[in-house]
């Protein structure tokens, strides 16, 4: 006769209570994830589901949370109703908690909305004691399987509840091994585990200064709160920041009843994957131990079997487990991460979760179950990560190569993930041995302690970029990202010398000297010694992504540019499915070697004809580069995509020697005496340097300020634009050419540059002998701008946002010097005397994530604005933040027309776009 399962003490625990805190598994299901966590939510649903799964309960997540409003003590009425909900499991298992004839063990393990493996904890085997170990013996005939339970329950309460160094115990088992003869765990005798038991409690005690508790209700209570504390320990902090996961939803907690796969050779445990998570095979994955516990699995002290192996150690269980994955991924749709236990020759299924996959299997595991039907492209589209595309097209350091360069000690410091990849090279400390060495074809990695516009021709050449200072938007990191190179910035754990060419670690005696291998993670800010060797992507032979990339172009609604200031980085662009360029800038194109000194020499010059000669010199270079991109921008019907041009931007110095450096050259010429030639040109050139400084030179005569005091210089650069679109258009293309002109603050600024511009376009058209197809526009990157923005549109074709400078102005960082000092402890939080926790300052970093509330609302405003007084403006952003994905969701919610970001970034903004486009769908159904 079937036991009637009654829960009326649950019921009546819950009616005194303000809410309900408990759900046993048959009363939850797969849509209260964010009440259950994922694993509440999972148990819930293969419960009613029919499949065999130990009975058990979920306290909430909002349990809790109340448990940290409430000073870390049990909301009211939640322990209540966890005891009472105890109580239907011993219904439901036959079994007592305590009771020392047939005693209920039980788990205890976290589960969080969303998937945090290994970040929280977990305690097996709770209710177990000296009186119950006794009833546990009699009852499986097993002494040694009862007394094995027992010493794994002390060792995983200790170090979870009592928080003792594990190492004791394993020092314990160590020695008993030893001195029983053996070789693992499984084989210590009974005689020997009931001898580690009194032990391991003695160890607990002096760590603790309390006897370790035989109560198995305050188990269990220690045991839950150890859990709920662990939501807030190191990892799991560390794991949400880098996973952008709330840190408000805090964790559920699963009490289960206890099955054993430490029983025999007929019982075992283990975990799969209905497909592969590394490469996206369907086929079943994953791993698995006889006589074992959980904990076996993942701690490395016995070798587990692949899980094919299982068809021959228990056939009837393998066949019954691999129709209930089969089932599970029908059922959820996508791939699932599921645990398991055996216990003699009876399947338990213990845990089912969205597994977690790599990013390769990602898109094939999402383009795949199109093909068969299970999902939908809009599906397949939304499955997959944004970063996670980013990673396909990237080199990366293979996986057991770079593990044992950790093990070896090579890992020499950590600095800002600021371009993502992987590299190896020899370090180089200046760029024009970088150069040298890399058109040699000598792998280099360009190490400085920042980078300028000066290095540029050896960051070209290089694999990679270290920087010790600068930010994640600083220049080292902006050209990286567009060149598609790795860069660490801001790596603070070394020191680089120019003059020894060499870098320092910080805190050791370890010194790289140039010309000394190093190898850097551009996704983790890793910098290690010696070379881990790479893994080289192929965009082209992608094709399940390129599947992927395509369906997403049929449900975006932004058009997606790049950032390109070479023919080859436009070229790239369009492999990767740009639409256009949203941003070529122009002063990058002046530091090449050979067009250098004719750049410094206009700066240098004395009158308007000296200057104009020099413009006269570089015109036909700017034309070439022009015609260079726009070639590159050309579909096989002729047609061009659109390509934005910035006009010059930065500041004149910046083209010019250092002025610290001129000082020390000065100096040392003066010293030595003899070279007077030489000391007049540094004199010369100092003087000039000196004129321009600037205390603030990113808010002085930069951008258009500087096209309205040395109009020659836009006006050179227009007619080589336009001059360039002539010459193809003669020969059948059709361009579309756009002029952008920078730091527009005040609208009367825009009229007379244009004014000035729109002159040199009608002698070009008037040459050519037709009319030109061309726009002006200009970048919305100081607030006032957006705040005028109706006025700037009525006298504008196009605006761009520049959010990298608008964020800058908006919040009055300097962004490297922010990044360096103070941002990111902004970002990770403050230690601040008195308080356990850290102030954190920002939610995200402003520079790579747009700040929606400050910087968001003037572009929105702008876009407002914009419209509203010129119906048919174009409106896109060029900062960095066109490839992230949160503020591409944003620059779809308030209508922009594209974003543009770096070549590398493409798919990841095709990819976000979609994603975006279709998320607001949803919305508003």
């Amino acid at each position: 006769m079937t036991q009637q399962i009654t829960h009326s003490g649950l019921d009546e625990a819950v009616k005194r209570s303000p809410r309900k805190w408990v759900y046993l598994f048959t009363e939850g299901n797969a849509s209260m994830r964010a009440l259950l966590g994922g694993k509440g939510a999972g148990v819930s649903e293969m419960t009613n589901a029919g499949l065999p799964v130990p009975p058990g309960f979920t306290i909430t997540t909002e349990t809790c949370n109340g448990y940290y409003d409430n000073n870390k003590q049990f909301p009211e009425g939640a322990w209540e109703q966890a005891k009472e909900a105890l109580k239907v499991i011993e219904q439901q298992t036959s079994k007592g908690f305590g009771n020392k004839e047939n005693p209920l063990l039980v788990s205890v393990r976290s589960g969080a909305k969303f998937s945090m493996p290994g970040m929280m904890d977990t305690v097996l085997n709770l209710g177990i004691n000296d009186e119950t170990v006794v009833g546990l013996v009699a009852l499986t005939g097993d002494e040694r399987f009862a007394y094995d339970a027992y010493r794994r329950f002390i060792q995983m309460f200790s170090k979870i509840v009592l928080d003792t160094n594990p190492q004791d115990f394993e020092a314990v088992l160590e020695r008993a091994k030893e001195e029983a003869g053996v070789k693992t765990d499984a084989e210590i005798p009974a005689s020997e585990l009931k001898k580690i038991v009194i032990e391991f409690k003695q160890i607990a005690e002096r760590a603790s200064g309390e006897p370790f508790p035989t109560d198995v209700y305050q188990q269990l209570h220690k045991a839950i709160e150890a859990v709920f504390s662990s939501w807030n320990n190191k990892r799991a902090i560390d794991y949400r920041n880098f996973n952008k996961i709330p840190h408000d939803l805090g964790t559920a907690v699963n009490v289960q009843s206890m099955v054993f796969g430490n029983m025999g050779e007929d019982s075992g445990t283990g975990v799969a994957f209905t497909r592969n998570p590394a490469t996206g095979e369907k086929k079943l994955y994953g791993e698995y131990l006889l006589n074992a516990q959980g904990e076996d699995v993942v701690a490395g002290i016995r070798t587990p079997s692949p899980i094919s192996r299982l068809e021959s150690d228990l056939p009837a269980v393998f066949e019954q487990f691999k129709q209930i994955a089969e089932r599970l991924e029908k059922h959820y749709r996508d791939m699932q991460d599921m645990e398991f236990t055996v216990e003699k020759g009876k399947l338990y299924m213990l845990q089912t979760r969205s597994g977690k996959r790599n990013a390769g299997a990602a898109v094939k595991i999402a383009v795949d179950m199109v093909a068969e039907g299970v999902i939908t492209p809009e599906e397949a589209v939304q499955r997959v990560e944004p970063s996670q595309v980013y990673q396909l097209l990237l080199p990366r350091f293979d996986d057991a190569e770079k593990k044992r360069a950790e093990q070896e000690g090579r890992l020499l410091a950590k600095g800002l993930n600021a371009s993502p990849g992987a590299a190896f090279g020899k370090a180089i400390f200046d760029a024009d041995r970088a150069e040298e060495l890399g058109k040699a074809g000598t792998p280099v990695v360009l190490v400085r302690p920042e980078t300028s516009p000066d290095d540029v021709h050896g960051m070209l050449v290089a694999r990679g970029i270290l920087t010790a200072r600068g930010g994640a938007t600083s220049h080292a990191a902006v050209v990286a990202r567009g060149l598609g190179l790795p860069c660490v910035a801001g790596c603070e754990g070394i020191r680089v010398s120019d003059e020894q060419r060499l870098l320092r670690v910080v805190g050791s005696d370890i010194v790289i000297k140039e010309g000394e291998d190093i190898s850097i993670d551009g996704a983790t800010g890793e910098v290690f010694s010696g070379i881990i060797k790479t893994e080289d992507a192929d965009f082209e032979k992608e094709t399940d992504l390129r599947q992927l990339l395509a369906w997403a172009d049929g449900f975006r609604k932004l058009g997606v540019y790049a950032n390109a200031d070479y023919p080859r980085d436009a070229q790239r662009a369009v492999t990767f499915g740009a639409q256009g360029i949203g941003l070529c800038r122009t002063e990058h194109m002046f530091m090449e070697q050979e067009r250098l000194p004719i750049v410094q020499k206009m700066i240098l010059a004395k009158t308007a004809e000296e200057r104009q000669a020099a413009l006269d010199q570089l015109l036909p270079f700017q034309q070439s580069d022009f015609r260079g991109i726009f070639e590159s921008m050309i579909d096989e019907k002729g047609e061009g995509y659109p390509v934005v041009v910035r006009l010059i931007d930065p500041p004149l110095h910046e083209f010019l020697p250092s002025y610290e450096e001129l000082l020390v050259d000065v100096t040392r010429l003066e010293t030595q005496g003899g070279h007077e030639k030489e000391l007049a040109e540094k004199r010369e050139m100092l003087e000039a340097v000196g004129s321009m400084r600037e205390m603030n030179p990113m808010l002085g005569l930069r951008g258009c300020r500087l096209g309205l005091l040395f109009p020659e210089i836009n006006v050179m650069q227009t007619r080589a634009i336009l001059q360039a679109a002539v010459e193809l258009e003669r020969e059948g293309k059709i361009l579309h050419p756009k002029i952008m002109i920078p730091l527009v603050g005040h609208v009367n600024e825009l009229v007379e540059v244009r004014r000035q511009l729109e002159s040199v376009a009608a002698e070009i058209a008037k040459e050519a002998g037709k009319p030109i197809d061309y726009q002006f526009g200009t970048m919305i990157e100081l607030p006032r701008a957006a705040l005028t923005a109706d006025q700037i549109a009525k006298n504008a074709d196009f605006f761009s946002f520049g959010t990298n400078d608008l964020t800058q102005t908006t919040f009055g960082y300097s962004r490297d010097d922010a990044e360096g000092k103070f941002l990111l402890k902004y970002v990770d939080g403050l230690d601040v005397p008195g308080l356990k926790n850290k102030v954190k300052i920002l939610p995200l970093n402003p520079f790579q994530t747009l700040d929606r509330d400050g910087v968001g609302s003037l572009v929105k405003m702008a876009v407002e604005k914009g419209r509203a007084a010129n119906p048919a403006i174009e409106l896109g952003i060029c900062g960095e933040h066109g490839g992230d994905p949160d503020s591409i969701e944003f620059f779809n919610e308030i209508g922009l027309d594209y974003v543009s970001c770096s070549p590398f970034r493409v798919p990841i903004a095709r990819l976000a776009a979609a994603q975006a486009a279709l998320a607001r769908s949803e919305k508003d159904r």
